[in-house]
């Protein structure tokens, strides 16, 4: 559970994740800070200090301030932390997750008044009309399609150049996990997906969303782009790959299962 509004001493010792603007400061050794709260050298006190968990059992807390500067400045998104270990980006998504809810919550969306932290979950409470908010936490599917030792592989104009991977999106309302999979494929490529089958899912700092995957058969039809989604999709061999995700996300990893799956 995520305690909030706590006084940290001088000595007090953590793992220290520093959120400015969606972005996590790093020490001079690129790291996230691991030691005493006053070796941090911040300029000015955090708004807010809220415990978000442990890893490895060293307390792990989240320092708000959008006002935050320091002499040795670097500062990177949580995506930028995959290669740091499981643990670490987990907490670091959070992180940014948990400051965007607490900023984007400051006034009520019923009255207009101001909100205020529970002191025992995780939630914004009006306490003029009683109106609770909690962090959002938006579903997007992921699907990996393949078909005769090919794979089906799309860029997306947010992609870069030479950068592909899996089909994505989001969950849309009264909607199932699955039904969402087969409606975004469709859109997206304009093909038939059968055989759905769940893989397993990954906390995405976009900023709140949550990852489901799958690995889906071809069904039938031909690749048709949807206009504004995706600039080109086709079928890449599962031996001749071009830039996908790394395995440390979920469609890398759904990648890397569908090559273990046809023995490629």
């Amino acid at each position: 559970m995520i305690k909030h509004s706590l006084n940290v001493e001088a000595q007090s010792y953590g793992c220290w994740f520093v959120v400015n603007r969606g972005r996590i400061w790093l020490n001079k050794a690129g790291q996230v800070p691991v030691g005493e709260y006053r070796e941090l050298t911040l300029s000015a006190e955090p708004e807010q200090v809220c415990l978000l968990g442990q890893d490895n059992d060293v307390n792990a807390y989240l320092l708000i301030n959008h006002d935050q500067i320091t002499d040795d400045e670097h500062w990177v998104s949580p995506r930028e932390l995959l290669s740091a270990g499981e643990s670490i980006f987990e907490l670091a998504a959070r992180a940014v997750q948990v400051a965007l809810f607490l900023q984007t919550h400051r006034f009520c969306g019923q009255c207009g008044s101001a909100m205020n932290l529970v002191n025992w979950e995780l939630a914004m409470l009006c306490n003029k009309c009683g109106h609770r908010c909690y962090p959002r936490i938006a579903p997007c599917v992921l699907v990996g399609i393949f078909h005769n030792d090919k794979i089906l592989l799309a860029r997306s104009s947010r992609h870069r150049p030479g950068f592909y991977s899996i089909l994505a999106g989001f969950v849309e309302s009264a909607e199932t996990l699955e039904q969402a999979a087969v409606r975004e494929v469709k859109e997206e490529v304009g093909i038939d997906i059968t055989n759905l089958r769940y893989v397993g899912s990954q906390p995405w700092p976009f900023p709140h969303s949550l990852m489901t995957g799958f690995i889906a058969d071809y069904a039938g039809g031909d690749i048709v782009c949807q206009p504004q989604e995706i600039e080109e999709a086709g079928w890449y061999s599962l031996k001749e790959l071009p830039q996908v995700p790394p395995i440390e996300t979920l469609s890398g990893q759904i990648i890397a299962q569908i090559q273990q799956m046809t023995g490629k």
